[in-house]
Order: C-alpha cells, then structure tokens, then sequence
C-alpha cells in the first residue's frame, strides 16, 4: 500500500474504531455485544491454536531438555571433580592420621623408656654400602647423628646407624642378614643373639641351652657397652617356634619382629640412652586373654507325683 494521505486517514479511522470496540467490550462486560464474535472467532482459531502449540512444544522441550541436559551435565561434572578432590583429601587425611598414630606411638615407646630420639622419616629403601636391608632417613651429621645409634619406630627396634651423611643417613635394618644384637627374654631375663634372616622371621641363639622358653614369649634388646650400638630395653619380637634342644649349648628361636620392614615411614634415632636399664617396661601390655563363656546349667526338678485317689 501507497503511503498517501488517504491510506493515512484510513489507518486513523480503523484505530479510532478498535478503540472504540475495546471500550464498548470492556463496559459491558460478560453482557458484551462482542461476546458472541469473540466465542466464535475462539471457536475457529482454537484448535489452530491447540495444533501449533502441541506442534511447537515439542521442539521447546528438546531445547529445553538439552538446556537442562547440559546444565546437569556440568552439575555431574563439577560433582564428579569435587568428589575426586575430596577423595584425594580424605586419602591426604587418612595418610596424616595414620603418621600421626605413627608418631604418637613412637613418643610412647620413647617415653616409656626414657630415650632422647631424634625423629627422621624414610626417604628411600634399597642397598647402600653392599647391604641389602638399609634405608635412607632424613637426618644427618648436622642433626645431632652419629654412626652405631639404635634406630626404632612405635613397635619396635628398627635397626641401626651405619653411614652417616651432612643431612642423611643410612640404617642397617634389623632383618638383614649381618645384623646382631644382644636380646634379653622377657620375665626371665635370658641373654641370647638375634640375627635378620632377610624376609623371614628372626633367629635367636639363647646362650642358655636349657632355658624354658614358650611361644608368645617376647624379647628386648640387652644392650651394649656405653649404650652403642644398642641402648637397653627396646623391643625385638614374639617367640613363634622353639627348636628342639637336642643337647646343645645354645637354644635356637625364631621370632616375629615388632617392626614391619616393610612399611617403614617415620623413625626415631637414639641420641639420648637412658640413665638406666628400662628392662621389660617398655613392652606394650599383653592382650587379655578371652575370657570363657560360662556354661549354663539347667536344672529340672520333677514335681511330686499326684496322689492316688481311694
């Protein structure tokens, strides 16, 4: 259509009369002239209406499920990395908690039997110096460390100082199988030698050939003179099997180490012996035996016969 000044006065009248239209329908509510146009005007356009709306919400929901299917995907992967996070802080805790059970139970034992120990943590494991059951701690000539202090951990004697380095030093373990210490059996008092045997169990040459000896026997260390290598009273192991006698001078042991040579983490080097011997005090405290569960008795007493009638 033209733009002239006919079509312009058209255009005003026609907004002139729908505004018109719209008050007439307003003011008259549902009396409204317009009320049947309007109901038939739905009646036609209705179901068009209907028609193009179940047309297009389809495609609505497809937009808005992959809308939503990305929000969630983003949702799932930021979970997934805060779960990953958190894991890796639980596994950190759970790893510092356990060093710290580590510790507290190598204060313990160093408490117990009044040592001065320098701590240091296992940095590497392996040979050194043509032994093949030594690691590598993280102290030093510059810590305070000389060469023949004892080494232990919470469980136990873990070995001893053999090189010594500005800020390492190498630990002969107590499993190789050139280690030697003087033991001392629990209660007893019975002196023998025990000596690594690699991987497997610790072997005890008890100078008393005769000596009484059961499983589950436990062993500390005897000591030596002016307390190096060994200071007195740390603990070795656990009697697992007693050789036959056999008439010998000695009485030969093997014995479960305290420590896992295995595992070792954080240690403590002796640089303070005690004043004296601790003997067995410093031996955790045996688990209780299991007491028996008592027996119940039941005891049925049978009720006097009835007497009989006349």
């Amino acid at each position: 259509m033209r733009d002239t000044r006919e079509s312009r006065l058209l255009l005003v009248l026609l907004i002139a009369i729908a505004f018109a239209l719209i008050t007439v329908d307003i003011r008259g509510g549902e009396q409204s002239p317009l009320d049947g146009p309007r109901h038939a005007a739905a009646s036609v356009f209705g179901p068009v209406e209907e028609g193009v709306a179940d047309a297009v919400d389809p495609f609505g929901d497809a937009i808005a499920a992959v809308r939503d299917s990305g929000d969630r995907s983003s949702r799932i992967s930021a979970l997934e990395r805060e779960n990953t996070a958190l894991k890796q802080r639980l596994g950190s805790s759970d790893r510092n908690r356990g060093r710290l059970r580590e510790l507290d139970a190598m204060l313990k034992t160093a408490g117990r039997g009044q040592y001065g120990i320098k701590g240091a943590q296992v940095i590497a494991i392996g040979a050194a110096q043509g032994f093949s059951w030594t690691v590598t701690i993280d102290v030093g000539a510059n810590d305070g460390i000389k060469r023949d202090m004892t080494v232990l951990n919470g469980d136990g004697l873990v070995g001893r100082v053999t090189t010594v380095g500005p800020s390492t030093a190498t630990v002969l373990l107590a499993s190789d199988p050139k280690f030697t210490v003087g033991t001392r059996m629990e209660k007893t008092g019975e002196i023998g030698f025990a000596g690594g045997q690699g991987d497997r169990l610790l072997r005890v040459e008890l100078l008393n050939g005769k000596a009484v000896v059961h499983e589950g026997d436990r062993l500390v260390t005897f000591g030596s003179s002016k307390d190096k290598p060994f200071v007195a009273g740390v603990p070795v192991g656990e009697v697992t099997r007693v050789e036959p006698a056999g008439g010998g001078l000695t009485r030969t042991l093997q014995v479960r180490p305290f420590v896992g040579f295995s595992k070792l983490d954080l240690v403590g080097v002796v640089v303070e012996a005690p004043r004296e011997d601790p003997r067995d005090t410093v031996l955790p405290p045996k688990p209780e035996a299991p007491k028996p569960t008592p027996t119940v008795t039941v005891t049925v007493t049978p009720s006097p016969s009835a007497k009989p009638q006349d």
